[in-house]
């Protein structure tokens, strides 16, 4: 996650994102930086746009509360709940399952 991070800050200060930008930035941190995740978050946000992530990540996250309220609002009827079957009843889905 850290490593997460420190992209953001570079790209937020404007430098370049690189595995040794990424290792300084962890470095700094008070971190021991991982070589291999520095490059494969590198490699992973090369020619990424991360402001544009952020924005449609906004806007995702703004739309998703209004749609998340939508159920709660509309109450359902609930539906009596039904007897216990019997033991017998029980025993033939059992037997069923097994042929």
């Amino acid at each position: 996650m850290e490593y997460i991070y420190a992209a953001l800050l570079l790209d937020a200060a404007g430098k370049e994102i690189d595995e040794k930008s990424l290792e300084d930035v962890v470095k700094a941190a008070g971190l021991s930086p991982d070589e291999a995740m520095a490059k494969s978050v590198a490699k992973s946000l090369k020619g990424v746009n991360i402001k544009d992530v952020i924005k449609n990540a906004q806007s995702v996250t703004v739309a998703a509360p209004s749609a998340a309220a939508a159920p709660s609002a509309a109450k359902k009827e609930e539906k009596p709940v039904e007897e216990h079957m019997s033991e017998e009843q029980a025993a033939g889905g059992l037997a069923s399952l097994f042929g």
